[in-house]
């Protein structure tokens, strides 16, 4: 219709004109001080709910339906099985992954991510938009696929292309991504990014890794928080998300990796203590953890089709060499 951009372009100019705005931060490591644009990862409990950056306390755009995007981003961030139920089939939010509304060092800080799609998914083996990796999340760690509807019957039946790039609730948090990368230029490199890895000289064979010497360090290092049934504990209104069980991330979310999740564990975790455990502690409980039951994801077979299965996706079929 002219005169209209189509919602794809429209949210493309969202994050052109948002990554633009400011003139780039820098960035301060957590050991130096705490005013940078992320929240130390040194730091426990006493700043579990601080958020550098607020919707609800800062300045927003004077456009009112993008400052309106923003904060119903927020929202779902922080609460997305209530704020974005249609699409969410577990009891997890982003939050969970991605602390304090992503904005924590080696947390898996989003501040900046914006500006660096377009970028190559190896898992689909093709560029992906922001906009595409927010589908993923929702597909996946958000298990959407498992979502019920008024009726508490299967929101989704069909294949993967199920949840829109364009429908309000992936707009709403490309626009808060978008806000909180506000300041950092389209294809800079972004310094607190992939800091949640395992050190390659400390990788352990997967051969080496035990889940049942995980479930020792588990129930001495996490249930405290987690709970032996892995389902979390309530501390006043806050609780942890579910780490395994058909209320946690599918098996073909990121964290379904045995590798990803013992990086998440080595730097975010235990919360009381952040940096706590050993390299191959974070390995052993990882193994741990991916190695109890979650939700299917169904269309694993169309994952790395162009790219090798990388050894820690213990959920994956390994293919034949002639496949």
């Amino acid at each position: 219709m002219r005169g209209r951009l189509c919602p794809s372009l429209a949210a493309i100019f969202v994050v052109w004109n948002l990554t633009l705005a400011q003139e780039p931060m820098e960035y301060r490591p957590a050991d130096s001080s705490l005013s940078g644009p992320l929240i130390s990862a040194q730091t426990g409990m006493e700043t579990a709910w601080d958020i550098p950056k607020s919707p609800l306390t800062d300045s927003l755009p004077r456009d009112q339906h993008l400052a309106a995007q923003i904060l119903l981003g927020y929202r779902i961030f922080k609460n997305t099985p209530q704020e974005a139920r249609r699409f969410t089939g577990n009891k997890l939010s982003c939050n969970n992954c991605h602390l304090n509304a992503g904005q924590r060092e080696k947390g898996m800080p989003l501040v900046g991510v914006a500006g660096v799609f377009p970028e190559y998914n190896k898992r689909a083996g093709r560029l992906f938009s922001l906009e595409d990796r927010i589908v993923g999340c929702f597909l996946r760690s958000e298990h959407a696929l498992g979502a019920k509807d008024q009726n508490m019957k299967p929101a989704f039946t069909g294949d993967e292309s199920v949840v829109p790039t364009t429908s309000h609730e992936v707009l709403a948090l490309a626009a808060y991504i978008s806000w909180i990368s506000s300041g950092h230029q389209l294809g800079s490199t972004i310094p607190w990014r992939g800091q949640n890895t395992i050190p390659p000289e400390k990788i352990i064979p997967l051969s080496r890794l035990k889940p049942k010497l995980g479930e020792v360090i588990y129930k001495e290092k996490c249930v405290t928080c987690h709970a032996l049934d892995g389902q979390g504990v309530a501390i006043g209104d806050k609780k942890p998300g579910p780490l395994w069980g058909r209320n946690s991330w599918n098996d073909g979310a990121g964290a379904a990796r045995v590798y990803t999740l013992a990086g998440m564990i080595l730097y975010m975790m235990p919360y009381l203590d952040p940096g706590g455990l050993t390299e191959e502690e974070a390995q052993q409980i990882a193994a741990y953890i991916n190695s109890k039951p979650r939700p299917v994801f169904p269309f694993k077979y169309n994952d790395y089709v162009r790219e090798p299965i990388p050894p820690d996706a213990v959920y994956y079929k390994k293919r034949d060499p002639g496949e």
